[in-house]
C-alpha cells in the first residue's frame, strides 16, 4: 500500500464520532504545501482527507485544532473522484493516518485550562547539584541542559 508522510496544516478542528460498530474515527482536512513558490509568494496547497482510527483519535481529539501544524505518516494513500457540487468531478487524495507528531510546541487542549508553566532552573543551581548522574555513565547530564536551545520547524529540515 502507498504511504505519504508530510507536514500540513489542520484545516478545520477535529471532531470524533464513533462508528456503528463502536470504533473511534476522526476525519481531518489536512493542507500540505509543495512545489515553488508562485507570484504571489505563496506555495500551492494540496488539500488531504485523512482518517486517525481508535484509542489515538480519541486522545488526540481534543488537540487537533484549526491552524495546528502535524507531521504524519498516512497509509492507503490514494486518490478518490467525488460529484462538486457545482457540476462535474473533483479529485482529492485520501488515506487513514498511521504516525502523527505536532509539529512546534503541542497545543493546549479545547476544553481543557492552560497549564502554569513549570519553573525553570537557574544554571547554578544546575552546576550546583550533585553530579550523580555522570557516575557509571559516560553520557552528558541532559538535566543541567538549557531549555531554551531553539530549534527549526520540522518543515525546514525537509528543504521545503
Amino acid at each position: 500500500m502507498p504511504t505519504l508522510t508530510d507536514v500540513g496544516r489542520i484545516g478545520r478542528d477535529a471532531e470524533l464520532r464513533y462508528t456503528p460498530g463502536g470504533d473511534a474515527v476522526i476525519n481531518l482536512a489536512l493542507a500540505c504545501d509543495y512545489g515553488r513558490k508562485g507570484q504571489d509568494g505563496k506555495r500551492p496547497t494540496q488539500w488531504v482527507d485523512a482518517t486517525l482510527w481508535g484509542k489515538q483519535a480519541e486522545v488526540m481529539a481534543p488537540y487537533l485544532l484549526k491552524g495546528q501544524q502535524i507531521y504524519f505518516t498516512m497509509d492507503d494513500a490514494h486518490i478518490e473522484t467525488y460529484a462538486k457540487t457545482n457540476g462535474g468531478e473533483g479529485f482529492k487524495l485520501t488515506g487513514k493516518i498511521i504516525l502523527i507528531k505536532f509539529v512546534g510546541s503541542p497545543p493546549q487542549a479545547a476544553n481543557q485550562p492552560a497549564q502554569q508553566p513549570r519553573p525553570q532552573q537557574s544554571r547554578q543551581q544546575a552546576a550546583a547539584r550533585p553530579a550523580q548522574n555522570q557516575q557509571g555513565t559516560n553520557g552528558p547530564d541532559y538535566d543541567s541542559f538549557d531549555d531554551d536551545i531553539p530549534f527549526a520547524p520540522l518543515h525546514h529540515l525537509n528543504g521545503a
